[in-house]
Formats: structure tokens, sequence, C-alpha cells
């Protein structure tokens, strides 16, 4: 009965919930059609962000199954077959778009679309089973985006203004131009914020004489005018010449320049250009002078995304800006301000015209007067604050180019563990069993091999063992800041896309790594038994910060000189000196202190009184052949990669998988092993037991090989102009090879040092 009157009160219940259900779609009878209606958008929506975000968005419905679109709209996994059914839709869909004309650096839809799948693969971050992600969420994780409000003051900031055609870049305001404008003191202060590794970069952030306001276009408006004659007009022409661009930013993104009809996008504008001689001008080259314009009116285009039911007010997602050449009206009296009136600077209709460019032709005693104006306009898209980045790496390298760098590399390891393991396994199992037999006098004495030189295999090294113990200390100091620094990148502590950032992480990391090179050189001179210990230490921590001291301030007088904003200030310099006395020296002391009060380091075999004759050795075995021989394959196997670093470090282009470079590093390391060992074991079966500096020489010259890509690399992909730049160029290089030939000859080395107490510890001697 209990039962029964349970299941009546249930039923009760559910008859009078569904009477008000319906009394409710009664009185209001557009409710079902508006939740039908606003889950329709929703799911419209969802459905545009999804497709300009995750894989498949080109794929349509007639190209693939009806299975496997309903997998991507649900946001399923796509197995093996329907990934390549998706591939196949895309390729089709993305051809068809380009041979149409669609490009693919505009802010359309269509180009969103475009461009998700260009860099599908840079937007995958994981290991196994990479998931989808944003370019904003993979080049500054964790940073969050600034909404702006209606009439709220936008400071637009000038950088570096900077040429591929020469290393010399100088500052915005060492431009003939408007002055700096007035800020308020908490905005200098946070202005004034800058790394180390950026004011070594010369980058130094300052506010553009521009007025900006959220939302508030303003048609041409000039600035200020200036007078060029003399030394400036002569100064600006030679910086037209050499294809100087200007670098602004805002709201932390670059200026760009956009060319739908060419498909390309650049960051920075040019201050002017260059017209081309005419082809029937008889006159001598000498006395060819092409006519050079000005750029003196910037039209700019913000874009920005809006979204009351996500944020308030707006987030910018575009900063572009198309430069003008142009004759401006100079006013008869008065100065140039933002209130003065030009028939030239109306709306905004200022275009380029060649009836109105504002040419800078010198002749002896003229003046130009330059007036300098802009306009701004807001313009709003669908473009979403976390795809603003796509179109800055467009035309990067794809992410399988890096994947194909690091098969490269593992080949060649993979090439030198086939020929270790035969050593190690077979040739050495088989050397030591032989050895290791009870032999009679006469057997002994037919002994041949790497055994004969037992007694003087750990002779240490007659010649300059400070030395040795000096560099392979500091090689290892420099590879143990690299990786940190690169594990730290990793690991999002810190950002390789902030200026300077990485830099700074390198130099206060090799700082805080001396007491491994202090350790390890205090270990090695111990070994060779020399006395001056406190000299070794001293060197340790002098000896290469010292001669890059020494090369830095000769160049930095030069580039003072030229004005360059890479010329460092006295006290950057002060504090990088007080950062090598008070910091790294102490450590690299308290790792030598260490070093020598530990016990020297073991062998298995006693070194004999009087040194063993070394036959000759033949002509493959030459010290200078072993050294050109095993410099190649450490370097054979970074040099895909290193096309990459040399471009971004003299090409402006951006780089930011440290993953894929730390993966190379060990990829590096392990080669400078292998290659170590496989020379010492063949110049050890040549009865050749000087093996120490050979075995530091035979991967240290990879280094050489470093300069030697780098002077290809200026012949060939650079295009530098004038004397100063060539000398910054190979300056900077010089240093980057010393310490790339510096840390591989330190893996050489140690890997020797292992390799021979190995052996030699698994043999029987009498």
């Amino acid at each position: 009965m209990s039962r029964f009157l349970s299941a009546a009160g249930c039923l009760l219940v559910l008859l009078v919930h569904t009477s008000n259900a319906a009394n409710q779609i009664i009185e209001n009878p557009e409710h079902k059609v508006k939740t039908r209606r606003e889950k329709k958008k929703s799911a419209v929506l969802a459905h545009a962000h999804h497709s300009t975000s995750t894989r498949g968005s080109l794929a349509q419905h007639g190209q693939v199954k009806d299975k496997t679109m309903l997998k991507l709209e649900n946001h399923k996994r796509l197995n093996r077959r329907e990934k390549k059914e998706v591939a196949r839709a895309e390729m089709a869909t993305y051809k068809d778009m380009r041979r149409q004309g669609v490009d693919e650096i505009s802010n359309t839809r269509e180009a969103a679309l475009l461009r998700n799948y260009r860099l599908r693969n840079k937007k995958k971050i994981g290991l196994l089973r990479k998931k989808e992600a944003s370019l904003a969420q993979v080049l500054f994780p964790g940073v969050s985006p600034e909404e702006y409000m209606n009439g709220e003051r936008v400071w637009i900031y000038a950088d570096l203004v900077e040429s591929k055609k020469t290393q010399v870049p100088y500052e915005y305001y060492d431009l003939p131009g408007c002055p700096l404008p007035l800020e308020t003191e908490g905005l200098k202060r946070k202005r004034m914020r800058k790394n180390l590794g950026a004011r070594l970069q010369g980058h130094d952030m300052k506010p553009a004489p521009f007025d900006l306001y959220t939302l508030k276009d303003k048609p041409c408006t000039p600035m200020c005018l200036v007078r060029l004659e003399g030394k400036k007009l002569r100064w600006m022409r030679k910086m037209i010449e050499r294809q100087y661009r200007v670098q602004l930013q805002l709201d932390s993104l670059p200026v760009l320049m956009r060319s739908k009809e060419m498909n390309y996008a650049v960051r920075g504008y040019p201050i002017g250009f260059r017209a081309p001689i005419p082809a029937n001008d008889r006159r001598r080259p000498k006395e060819q002078k092409p006519d050079i314009y000005l750029y003196n009116h910037l039209k700019f285009a913000i874009t920005y995304h809006e979204d009351p039911q996500q944020f308030d007010g707006i987030r910018i997602t575009g900063f572009d800006v198309h430069p003008v050449s142009i004759s401006h009206d100079i006013p008869e009296t008065g100065p140039v301000t933002p209130n003065t009136q030009l028939s030239t600077c109306v709306g905004f209709n200022v275009e380029n015209d060649p009836k109105t460019f504002l040419n800078l032709s010198f002749e002896q005693g003229n003046s130009i007067s330059v007036i300098y104006s802009y306009d701004i306009q807001w313009i709003q898209n669908e473009l979403e604050w976390a795809d603003r980045w796509d179109v800055y790496l467009v035309g990067a390298p794809d992410d399988e180019i890096h994947y194909y760098s690091i098969v490269n590399s593992l080949m060649i390891v993979l090439f030198m563990t086939g020929a270790i393991a035969t050593i190690m396994i077979r040739t050495l199992r088989k050397d030591i069993a032989g050895y290791n037999e009870l032999q009679t006098l006469e057997e002994a004495q037919e002994e041949t091999g790497w055994k004969l030189v037992h007694g003087d295999v750990f002779r240490p090294p007659q010649s300059y063992p400070m030395l040795l113990s000096v560099m392979v200390g500091t090689g290892a100091q420099i590879g143990s800041a690299f990786v940190f620094a690169l594990l730290l990148a990793i690991f999002k502590i810190t950002n390789s896309m902030k200026k300077g950032q990485m830099l700074t992480s390198i130099i206060l990391l090799y700082v805080l790594c001396g007491s491994i090179a202090g350790f390890i050189s205090a270990r090695i001179y111990k070994y060779c038994e020399a006395k001056n210990w406190k000299l070794n230490s001293i060197v340790t921590a002098t000896a290469l910060p010292g001669v890059f001291v020494c090369m830095f301030s000769i160049l930095n007088v030069f580039l003072s000189m030229a004005g360059a904003a890479t010329a460092v200030s006295f006290w950057t310099i002060l504090a990088l000196f007080l950062m090598w006395v008070c910091i790294s020296a102490p450590l690299v002391f308290v790792g030598a202190f260490v070093g020598l009060k530990a016990s020297s380091i073991d062998t298995p075999t006693k070194t004999n009184q009087i040194a063993r004759f070394i036959p000759d050795a033949p002509w493959h075995m030459n010290a200078i052949v072993t050294m050109f021989m095993g410099g190649i394959l450490p370097f054979g196997s970074v040099c895909i990669e290193l096309a990459f670093i040399m471009s971004a470090l003299w090409l402006h282009q951006i780089y930011y998988v440290m993953g894929f470079l730390l993966a190379v590093v060990a990829i590096l390391a392990a080669t400078c092993a292998q290659v170590s060992i496989v020379l010492c074991y063949l110049q050890l079966c040549a009865e050749d037991h000087r093996w120490w500096w050979k075995s530091f020489w035979n991967c240290a010259m990879a280094g050489f090989y470093l300069f030697m890509y780098s002077l290809w690399f200026l012949s060939s992909r650079l295009d530098l102009v004038g004397f100063l730049p060539v000398v910054v160029y190979l300056t900077y290089m010089s240093m980057i090879s010393v310490c790339f030939g510096l840390f591989c000859g330190s893996v050489g080395f140690l890997s020797s040092f292992w390799f021979t107490r190995t052996i030699y510890g698994a043999v029987k001697v009498d």
C-alpha cells in the first residue's frame, strides 16, 4: 500500500510540473522560438570561433565525410585516416582561395582562415598529445589582454631605427623630427624599467609624438616644422639610402606595413625611399644621384575587437601604418602646431602622389622645410585578441623545418652511436679479453694497440696545463649557463619574445655558474700536479670576461662616435664590472676552493717515470687532420638550426622555439662526446698518449667552422654597407664562435677523460 501511495504522489508532482511549464509557454509564446534562435546563434558563433582556432578550419561538408565533419564540430579526436582526409580537404580549399586572390595578411575572415592553416603547426603545445593553442599563448604565456575604455589616452612607443644593411641602430629621437612629448612621472618610471639585455641591445622605449585616444579618429594633424640642411640633410639621405626602418609599438604590438596586392607584411616603416635612376640617363655612375624622398605623413589604422558580453571596453588587435611622402604647404608666419590649418592636410585623403613627393635634394647651401603629420583611424573587426600575432609569423619558416633540423642532427648522432657501439662492444671487448688472458713473456712483448701506452696515458700535459684547465672550466660554465637559460624559457619563467630578457638571463646565469668553472678548472689543474693554484683561479675568473670586455669596450668607442643606440653608457659598463667582480669572481674562487680540497682524481694505472717513445702516426691521425675532421660533425649537427638563429640575430626575424634549441644543444653535446671518444681511441691505438690537448681541439674546432659560416652568411645573406657594420658583425660573431668552441672543446675533453679511465680500468696491467 505504501509503494502505491508513493508512486501516485510522484505522478501527481509530475503532472503539476508539466502544467506549470505549459502555462509559461502559453503566457510567452516566443520563449521557445527565442531559445532556439539563441542556441543557433551561440552554436554559429562557437563554430566560427572554433573554425579559426582548430584543425579543419578550411574543411567543408562537400570535401569530407559527414562523420568526419561531425567529429570536427564536436571537437572529437580524429583517427589517422580522418586526419589525412581533412588535410587533403584543407589543402584543396587553401589552393582554391589563393587562386581566387585571397590574401593572408588582411583582417578579413578569409585571411584569418588562411593564416590559421599556415600556422597550424605553430599553434600546438605539448610533447606527445599536442593540443591546439593560440600564438598569444605560445609567444606570451600567462599574459592577459588589456582593455581600454572609450576616450582613454593610449601611448605609442618608439623603439629602434634599424636596417638590415647595417648593424648600427639609432634611437627614434636621434632623427630630426618632433620633440619628445611630456609624460607623467608614473609612466616615465614604468618606461625606465629596462633589463640588462635591453640596455645592451639599445632598446629604449620612449613615447612617440602622437596624440592617441581610444576610438577617437583623428584626421590629418600637423605636428611640427623641421628644417633640414647641411649635416642633417646629408645624414637623412644616407639613412634612407641604407633602408632604415622606424619601429613603433602599441599595446605590445609592433607597427606593421601590409600589402594585400603583394601578400606580405613587414614590421616597421621606412624613413623614405629612393627613386630609380632613369634608364636613358647617360651620365657616369658616380655622377648619377638618385632622387630621395622622405615619408613625413603617417596613416595609422588601429583595429580592435569589442564584445560587451565577455569584457568591458575594447582590445587592440592590430596596429598598421601607411607612410606618405607629401610636400605640405609651409605657413608664412608662426610655428606649426596641431591646430595649424594646412590646405594639404585635410581629412583622411592624404595619399602618395608623385606630383607632391617630398624630395630631399641636396645642393650646397640649400635648406628643406619638412612638416610632419599623421592621421588615425579606429577600425572594428572580428579578429580576436588571441589571434592578433598570426600575421607577424605568416612568412616565418614552418616548424617542420626545425623537425628536419633535429632529424638531421639525430642521423649524425645515430651514425656516431653505431661507431661507438662497434668500438665499445666489439673491438674493446675483444681487446680487453685478449689483454686480460694469462700470457707468456714472449706474448706480452708482442702486444700492440692501446694497452701499450697504459703507463703514459694519464701523464699530465707538459705544455700549458693551466690554460687547458681554464678553457675546459670556462666551456663548462658557458654550457651550463646556456642550458639553464633555455630551461627557464621552456618552463615559462622567462620569455624570449620580451626584448633583452633572454640575453639578461644568459648573462646572469653565466655569472652564477662561476663556481662550476672554478671547480672543474681546479680539479683538472690539481690532477696536473701544478702548484700555482691561486693564479689558476684568477685566470679562470678573468680570462674570458676580460677578453670580451676589451673587445666590447673598443667596439663601444666606435659605436659612441657613430651615435648608435647600442652604445652602452658608463653605468651599464659599471654594472657589468660589479657583477663580474662581486659575484662571478667570488663564485669562481669558491668552486676552486672546493675542487682543490677534494681528493685527486683517481686513475686506474700508474704513470711511468720516463715517457714512452711515440711512433710515427699515419697521415689521417695527424693533429691538424683530426682537428678539421672532428669539428665538422658537431657543426653539421647544428648547421640547419643555426640558419634560423643567425636570421633572428641579424635579419630581425622572430625566434621563439626554445624547446627545439634545447634538443639541438643536447644533440650537439652528444656529437662532441662521441667524436672525441672515437678520435681518442684511434689515437691510442696508434700508440700516441698525448690525447689531452687533442681531445679538446678536435671538438673546439667547431667554433672555427661557425666563424667560417658567419663569413659566408655575411657575403651571401647580408648586404652590409660601410666599415663599422662589418666590424660590429665580425666582433659579435667572433665572441659567439669562441663561446661555441669552448663549450664543444670542454665536452670533448671531459668525454675523453671519462673514456680513458673506463677502458684502462677494465684491463689488467702488470
